[in-house]
């Protein structure tokens, strides 16, 4: 089984310019993404899998070609925020 990630809590996220800024009340931090990670994140308000995202965005982006690499991206995008502390694993 693929691990899955969702979003931890209700943290406050707002576009501006294409870009994403998540503000995470419970660690005082603020995380800007891009908005390809803004699209990932608004994925991440329910279960997903690396491969889940990746479909998604070789969908959405449809300029983007290499599929290993876009996983890739997608599977150290997962684990910072991870580490971030803005999503978990889900079992």
């Amino acid at each position: 089984m693929m691990t899955q990630y969702i979003q931890k809590g209700h943290y406050e996220a707002t576009e501006l310019d294409g870009e994403w800024i998540i503000l995470n009340t419970d660690q005082y931090t603020i995380t800007k993404l891009n908005d390809v990670g803004g699209h990932c994140w608004s994925l991440l308000n329910e279960m997903q899998t690396a491969a889940s995202l990746t479909k998604s965005l070789l969908v959405k982006f449809s300029t983007i070609e290499n599929e290993h690499q876009v996983k890739k991206d997608i599977e150290d995008f997962l684990a910072n925020l991870v580490q971030c502390g803005l999503i978990e694993y889900v079992d």
